[in-house]
């Protein structure tokens, strides 16, 4: 399981021409899930977004979590971040999660990140045309790997 987190002021998704998530501050992330994906990663994964240390406290030192400023969250699927670049010049998505895989790990992402928030998150839509806009605040953007937890 892959997810790249970024910071925002601001962060949409439009769905043929339809805008299906906003939020102000608070996290966009991008999440691709692989075959081998599991509950352990989604556990770890959820848990470690949720309370990642990236948001201005009051000596605008990043010290406080998403759960701490109570900020929101926009979660969009992306196989593309399982790309394999090594050979050629076209990505290969082999490693990507197929759709009856990947689906109940999205869905189940989001629902624990809900439980974990407390609140709704919103999203974009599986396998949709989805344009993303963003205003990344820092700009903070990291990138995580559930398989390897640096």
């Amino acid at each position: 399981m892959k997810t790249v987190i970024q910071r925002v002021s601001e962060a949409s998704v439009t769905i043929e021409g339809i805008r299906v998530a906003h939020i102000q501050s608070g996290l966009l992330v991008l999440v691709g899930f692989e075959e081998a994906d599991s509950v352990d990663d989604l556990d770890w994964m959820t848990a470690k977004i949720a309370n990642l240390r990236i948001f201005d406290d009051e000596n605008h030192v990043m010290n406080l979590s998403l759960k701490e400023v109570d900020g929101d969250i926009v979660i969009v699927s992306q196989f593309t971040l399982h790309a394999a670049t090594k050979k050629g010049n076209r990505p290969s998505y082999i490693k990507a999660a197929k759709p009856n895989s990947a689906i109940p790990l999205y869905e189940s992402f989001v629902e624990k990140m809900e439980t974990i928030l407390g609140k709704k998150v919103q999203t974009g839509k599986f396998g949709a045309d989805m344009k993303v806009g963003l205003l990344n605040d820092g700009p903070v953007t990291l990138i995580m790997d559930s398989k390897n937890k640096e």
